[in-house]
């Protein structure tokens, strides 16, 4: 039983960060923008959050930071493909590229050498947040209600994710921007400006991950340290139906098997090379976009060029 418990909190925990971005990307894509750029969003906030703790000692303030500048960047990817009318997998491949380059040179900058930063002293994850009552549940309290802040974050935001799309007048323009924008912008509403929102959604959550990757998962900032995450939320995002829920289970999939290839390596009951079990959580990636895409039908109008002149 412990071994279970434990495995399963693994899997929130490790679920937690894709989970975020993928939400983000669902926004993103059901307002008409392809977003791959969420591994460089993720990196970011990464940095900027383990910068911001290590100058205040707050990792509160940390979280703050690299929420807002997840978000900041990913304003260039909405400049790039809104405005520019860039291709959106173009768009999102540089800004990619662009964090990876911009958090090197930022950690020469901020601390003299490339690789990791300073350890941060406080991190989210020294914060016992267990729900009374409810985290003495066998077995699902554990799971569920004794967790770190951000896992709870997460909760939040499949329910608000689910009611901004479906329950408001936002959430209609958003999914109209990418279903049907010229029948949205015959209506008076910009299709500019709703898809510069659905983007800057997918920023401020993807900044949120990363953030959660510097200073709760870790206590510090290394380069490269979002390992592929951005791409497991995008594949996360396409298996789960464009969908805040189908998301989140879809990430509790992707979790699970990342927390399952840890254990196995700490039990060492198989003789097998460590690079075969770090292996195995993109391995389901693909095998997980391959079963379930063919059924998730993307937004209409995801990935395609908008302007009035066009559309005239």
């Amino acid at each position: 039983m412990e071994f279970v418990i434990e495995l399963l909190s693994a899997t929130m925990r490790l679920a937690t960060p894709i989970a975020l971005a993928a939400m983000g990307a669902a926004v993103c894509e059901r307002s008409g923008i392809v977003n791959i750029a969420m591994e460089g969003l993720m990196l970011i906030g990464a940095f900027f959050a383990a910068a911001v703790a290590l100058a205040t000692g707050s990792p509160w303030l940390g979280l703050l930071g690299g929420i807002i500048f997840g978000g900041l960047f990913s304003l260039l990817h909405a400049w790039s493909t809104v405005t520019l009318h860039i291709n959106h997998t173009v768009s999102g491949a540089i800004i990619n590229i662009l964090a990876a380059g911009l958090t090197r040179f930022f950690m020469v900058e901020f601390y003299g050498h490339p690789g990791s930063s300073d350890m941060v002293q406080k991190t989210l994850g020294d914060i016992n947040c267990a729900v009374p009552l409810l985290s003495k549940i066998p077995l699902l309290g554990p799971v569920l209600f004794d967790q770190s802040p951000t896992v709870y974050f997460m909760y939040f935001f499949v329910f608000f994710t689910t009611f901004l799309l479906n329950r408001t007048k936002l959430g209609l323009h958003i999914r109209a921007a990418g279903e049907h924008p010229m029948a949205l912008e015959t209506l008076g509403i910009s299709v500019r400006k709703i898809r510069y929102i659905g983007v800057l959604y997918s920023g401020l959550l993807c900044g949120f991950a990363g953030s959660f990757l510097a200073i709760e998962y870790g206590r510090f900032f290394t380069e490269g340290m979002t390992g592929g995450r951005g791409f497991i939320a995008l594949a996360a995002n396409v298996s789960g139906g464009w969908t805040a829920v189908g998301s989140f289970v879809a990430a509790l999939f992707f979790g699970f098997i990342d927390a399952l290839q840890l254990k196995l390596q700490v039990m060492g009951i198989f003789k097998i090379p460590p690079e075969f079990f770090h292996m195995l959580p993109y391995a389901a990636t693909v095998i997980a976009v391959a079963g379930l895409v063919r059924r998730s039908r993307p937004p209409a109008d995801s990935g395609n060029d908008f302007s009035i002149e066009k559309e005239m």
